[in-house]
């Protein structure tokens, strides 16, 4: 493969004037989102290449003598194992990246087994890094970030430390250079393109099936270079019947991605285009137990069969998502589309559209069947763009917007307000909901008995701590229905039983509930919580092993004590938890420092 550069110098360096750099914030907002945006554009020369790599691009500028922003040097990712794009940069840069600042479209990889970037970056002298977004696989994301404000450099990250209508360009040209990364991440299945081409009355081909060509010359040669960005290209049996497809990237250049033919019965033709391997190879998805003395046949060719119990979309991208890959080009007919689009598989369209038309009753559309009977239900694209090529258009946007995946912490200020360690972008998410969670002790339905007084005032041995939360709702109500509830949430044999019979209760009759519970409920579980974890000290070691991270109740349907199901929960069970824990690791600090006193007054007492 040949590779353009990708570690660039200039021998006039690029200047952007600014008159007020120094002075306007604005104009200097302004100047990092430019730098920001070429850095994204540089990481999209090598799209295609890098899976499953992110595509990362640098640049390095530093202010000359007239307080123009100069860049230095640039470079960006060629493809998987190959120089990064920051070490670059800094190489073209030399000894002019002292006091400079580097602009990162991406926060790099940084793990035990690679410190490479950082460490170019560090060793370079630059002393301030403007990072576009965090790296999306939340095993590396923050490393780099920490690394380098370790080492006392200015590390701005686009949405977290700059904030500004100025950065909204940039911060999307980075979520769209690498959109098959951060929907891999999101939703585990390859970022997947369907992309066709119709006439201006919606048909695919005329109704003798003849497709050849309904686009123009130039609308194909962008399709070309829509595969050389992609891993893989697929299509259905039809269309191999149909057209006998070539699907190479021959007029796009660079990468060649994989072929593949989705087909249950393998009703295929023995002479295709697609069976020579000569250039790339292709993948034959299909039922188990299809044809096969055909699979024997393709094997003898170099094709690849693989078999699935049921083929259908989903499954197939979950097995290429195993396989690495992260985008994949649907170049299918109608039927396969609806499918694909059905199982949720595909992320973005780009459709051609040709001034042309071609009737027929009988003609294909490019989406078969989807179920939908009436316009309200119609799937609307978000982000949608518009070009002119040649005599075609070309309309493409997104069916699910770009992922974002910075935590979704419930009351954020709040949970900041009780635990001042915790960060938006840097802390670590404990959901618990279940007691068989992994942290499902927290709950307060874990079968975890207190001893608290009851509605007499005389300490009482509940359950659990939804025992005496439910019981509390009653506690001083002069009525014999609420006595009886209270005393058959006591007896309750389950904390799910004893929730039933408060809540039923409080829904049905509203009345029995003590008039100052919406007041008081929150304090009511704090002292069960406290008094829970006072008595287990497992419990307590568990709660403070969590320092740092933020606890979040993960009930989906609770938006008071739960964080609900997109985060939009008050999250007030996480919140006493969180201040609970922030309580005991002051005592335990206070009471290491009393032990450290009384160890020093000894000592004295020794020598004296």
């Amino acid at each position: 493969m040949v590779f353009a550069l990708g570690a660039l110098t200039f021998s006039s360096p690029i200047t952007c004037k600014a008159t007020s750099i120094a002075s306007s914030s604005s104009s200097s907002h302004a100047l990092d989102a430019t730098f920001i945006k070429r850095a994204a554009e540089l990481a999209d020369s090598s799209a295609g290449f890098t899976a499953p790599h992110p595509n990362f691009g640098c640049v390095i500028t530093s202010a000359n003598k007239e307080r123009e922003r100069v860049v230095l040097g640039e470079g960006y990712l060629y493809g998987e194992g190959t120089t990064p794009a920051e070490l670059q940069a800094v190489e073209a840069t030399g000894e002019l990246s002292r006091g400079a600042t580097a602009y990162l479209n991406m926060e790099p990889a940084d793990c035990a087994t690679d410190h490479t970037s950082v460490s170019a970056i560090v060793q370079a002298g630059i002393t301030r890094v403007v990072i576009g977004i965090r790296h999306p696989l939340q095993h590396l994301r923050g490393n780099a970030v920490r690394a380098l404000r370790s080492e006392g450099l200015l590390v701005d990250v686009l949405g977290e430390d700059l904030q500004s209508k100025a950065f909204e360009e940039a911060l999307k040209s980075c979520l769209v250079v690498n959109a098959p990364l951060l929907y891999r991440a999101a939703c585990r299945v390859p970022f997947s393109i369907l992309k066709y081409a119709m006439t201006l009355d919606g048909k695919i081909a005329a109704s003798s099936g003849h497709a050849s060509w309904i686009s123009s010359k130039m609308s194909r040669s962008r399709v070309f270079e829509l595969r050389g960005r992609s891993d893989a290209v697929i299509v259905g049996g039809n269309t191999v019947r149909r057209d006998n497809p070539h699907l190479t990237a021959r007029h796009g250049g660079g990468h060649l991605p994989r072929r593949i033919v989705m087909s249950r019965t393998l009703d295929l033709p023995e002479v295709a285009n697609l069976w020579d391997d000569t250039e790339v190879p292709t993948m034959v998805a299909t039922q188990r137990g299809a044809r096969r003395s055909f699979q024997k046949f393709l094997a003898s060719k170099g094709v690849e069969v693989v078999e699935f119990d049921m083929l259908n979309p989903k499954d197939v991208m979950d097995y290429f998502y195993d396989r690495g890959y992260l985008s994949i080009l649907w170049e299918c007919g109608g039927t396969l589309a609806a499918s694909a689009i059905s199982s949720g598989v595909i992320h973005k369209v780009h459709a051609f559209v040709a001034p042309k038309i071609i009737g027929g009753k009988n003609a294909p559309s490019p989406v078969g069947e989807l179920g939908m009977v009436e316009m309200t239900q119609a799937l609307e694209l978000i982000d949608v763009q518009y070009e002119q090529i040649g005599p075609d258009m070309l309309v493409s946007g997104f069916l699910q917007p770009v992922p974002d995946l910075t935590p979704n912490i419930p009351s954020m200020d709040e949970t900041s307000a009780i635990d001042p360690n915790v960060s938006a972008y840097e802390s670590n998410i404990i959901f618990f909901f279940k007691t068989w969670d992994p942290h499902g002790a927290f709950s307060n339905f874990s079968l975890h008995p207190i001893q608290m007084p009851d509605e007499n005032g005389d300490y009482f041995t509940w359950p659990s701590v939804e025992h005496y939360y439910q019981a509390y709702k009653f506690v001083g109500v002069n009525n014999p229905i609420a006595k009886k509830c209270l005393e058959d949430i006591k007896n309750a044999k389950s904390p799910e039983e004893a929730a039933r019979l408060g809540r039923k209760i409080q829904k049905q009759c509203p009345d029995l509930v003590r008039s100052d519970w919406e007041s008081s409920k929150i304090d009511v579980m704090y002292r069960a919580l406290k008094c829970k974890f006072s008595t287990y000290p497992n419990l307590t070691s568990m709660l403070l092993s969590t320092a740092g991270s933020v606890l979040v109740e993960a009930s989906p349907h609770d938006l008071f004590w739960g964080g609900g199901r997109d985060g939009e929960g008050l999250n007030y069970l996480g919140r006493l938890l969180m201040k609970l824990r922030s309580e005991f690791s002051a005592d335990s600090l206070s009471n290491e420092n009393n032990a450290t006193s009384g160890e020093e007054e000894n000592e004295v007492k020794t020598l004296s």
